[in-house]
């Protein structure tokens, strides 16, 4: 059984259809992706699956119980935790104190007896920002405060992890680091679903990938197949990888080397409008 389950959802905004009988999966121990074009309603199935947007159909598994109508906070408690596309840290607060907060509503009056300094500075570490520790969140780098927000989010000690853009803001080495801490959380047992548009990254470390187009998953599967998959190419291109083929052969300008049909690499413009 998967960990997290997402059942013909449905999300209508008055006669906008933003998510159209979606489902998909992600599983304990595994990295997926969830991909897909400018307004797909990828931000919008996150919302439904941390219970932020009640779905006009269908319904959210997590963990073996359904939880469509379960409020935010039951659902943490649970084990589900989230990063935003919007950097959401405390601002005038120190990076340490982030996540010392983020500790002590998960421990509740448990946090005032034990303090959770050890753990927070072991979590600041594990994440590679131990160095801005002391720093204000709203002084550090856009790459950091994404780690700073994970942080937080691993302060709860989540089964499931619902990671939004987490990559946004870092540079090439950071993001290389990044996929291997994704690894490694993933290797714990922990499930990662993520929203990412740097298709690199989204290949390199994902187990299995679904897409989204226009609110519907129109594919499936291990990256491969999905850098392949002719319904992907037109979602992101706008054309497919056989009507390139034609387009070659018609004028005989086909080049074996032509790598046309893969994925971009970097796809900023294609950058999820919030729902």
């Amino acid at each position: 059984m998967s960990l997290l389950e997402i059942d013909d959802v449905v999300v209508q905004f008055g006669g906008v259809t933003a998510v159209d009988g979606a489902s998909f999966a992600a599983g304990a121990g595994r990295i997926t992706g969830l991909i897909g074009p400018n307004g797909a309603g990828k931000t919008t199935c996150f919302n439904v699956i941390s219970g932020l947007q009640r779905p006009t159909k269908g319904a959210v598994r997590f963990d073996g119980r359904t939880v469509t109508s379960m409020p935010v906070h039951r659902r943490s408690k649970r084990g589900m935790g989230r990063t935003f596309q919007r950097l959401e840290a405390f601002g005038s607060l120190s990076v340490r104190d982030n996540v010392r907060v983020a500790f002590d509503i998960h421990r509740g009056v448990t946090g005032l007896v034990r303090p959770a300094a050890a753990n927070v500075d072991a979590l600041l570490e594990r994440v590679g920002i131990a160095a801005y520790a002391r720093e204000r969140a709203d002084a550090i780098p856009t790459g950091t405060a994404r780690l700073l927000e994970l942080a937080r989010c691993l302060a709860g000690d989540p089964k499931m992890l619902l990671l939004d853009e987490p990559s946004s803001g870092l540079d090439e080495a950071e993001t290389d680091a990044f996929g291997e801490l994704l690894a490694g959380l993933a290797a714990e047992g922990r499930g990662i679903l993520m929203v990412e548009h740097d298709m690199d990254l989204v290949m390199t470390v994902c187990d299995e990938i679904h897409v989204l187009d226009f609110g519907r998953v129109i594919a499936s599967g291990a990256p491969a197949d999905i850098r392949s998959d002719r319904r992907v190419q037109e979602a992101y291109l706008g054309y497919s990888e056989d009507a390139a083929d034609d387009a070659e052969a018609s004028t005989g300008d086909a080049d074996p080397a032509d790598t046309r049909h893969d994925l971009p690499p970097v796809a900023a413009e294609l950058s999820e409008v919030p729902r």
